[in-house]
């Protein structure tokens, strides 16, 4: 018995890239997976035919289930209808892995209205739209005495973690993304549902616009290959994954590490009255103690 046999999955991007990976893997290992992708460019503003189609070709020609969607799931009616898809047609919704997103890198001077509206609808709008419907669903269920354990795996991005220059509109979604996981983790916990992100490290069309390209580094085994990320979705799919929820990981060729939230690393307390600006400007060293007062400075571990 496979993995994922008898599960639904939705897996929104899918026609390229990491989430088609991901489609790919979850087909591999039992699931009936809807694979969404509007088939749009990088910057999601023309149409560059029908990907999703190609990945469910590939799919079923591996002997696995699949099927396309076209909606727009940045949009509620879009979401909702890739929603009601799975349970219409398949009878059940198990997993959702909101990957789709867009690119439109200007430095903050630079930035149009258009370039942040657009990037955050796609990105942490749509992963809400797709996870509020989701959630209905589940609800209902659970509801209805015939809850079943669903799955959600988000796909932040170290952009949102660390900050990368150039990236205000990308970066802020996808941190959005991240505390979005979290509260959904909350929210859902008691209809039997997990939530998780994965930040992937891997090369695809939106690496390749930010930094370039990226060169295999050795021949043996490529960091940078897409379908290194799949596995760890697979994984938190997966009922072997139903004690996990609230995470955020970097994955990266053959690493998956686990990210710690924010946290308290220093403090001041002034007692039972309020503190003087003067006070703080003094006391200020000892908040900071050894660590930098200017721009943070990131381990990202790799």
């Amino acid at each position: 018995m496979s993995l994922l046999d008898g599960k639904v999955a939705v897996v929104t991007g899918a026609g390229r890239g990491i989430g088609r990976e991901e489609a790919l893997l979850l087909a591999a290992k039992g699931a009936t997976v809807i694979v969404n992708d509007v088939g749009a460019s990088l910057a999601g503003d023309s149409n560059e035919g029908q990907p999703a189609q190609v990945v469910v070709e590939e799919i079923q020609a591996a002997g696995g289930r699949a099927a396309t969607n076209y909606d727009d799931v940045s949009s509620w009616t879009g979401a909702q209808n890739l929603v009601n898809q799975a349970v219409e047609d398949f009878g059940q919704l198990d997993i959702v892995v909101n990957n789709a997103g867009i690119l439109r890198d200007r430095m903050s001077f630079n930035m149009q209205e258009s370039d942040w509206d657009d990037v955050v609808r796609v990105h942490l709008k749509g992963h809400f739209a797709m996870s509020h419907f989701a959630g209905v669903y589940w609800r209902s269920e659970s509801k209805a005495g015939r809850g079943r354990p669903g799955r959600i795996i988000n796909t932040a991005s170290e952009a949102g973690l660390y900050g990368n220059v150039g990236q205000a509109n990308y970066a802020a979604a996808k941190a959005g993304i991240a505390s979005l996981t979290w509260v959904l983790a909350r929210e859902l916990e008691r209809f039997g549902v997990t939530v998780n992100a994965i930040a992937p490290r891997a090369r695809t069309r939106m690496t390749e616009s930010a930094f370039g390209a990226i060169e295999a580094e050795d021949d043996a085994f490529d960091p940078w290959e897409p379908g290194h990320i799949a596995p760890a979705v697979a994984w938190l799919a997966s009922d072997g994954a139903k004690d996990v929820t609230g995470q955020i990981f970097v994955v990266f060729g053959s690493t998956v590490e686990l990210v710690e939230p924010f946290k308290v690393v220093s403090a001041l307390d002034a007692g039972a009255r309020r503190w003087e600006p003067e006070e703080l400007v003094q006391r200020a060293p000892e908040l900071f103690g050894d660590r930098l007062s200017g721009l943070p400075k990131f381990d990202v571990g790799l």
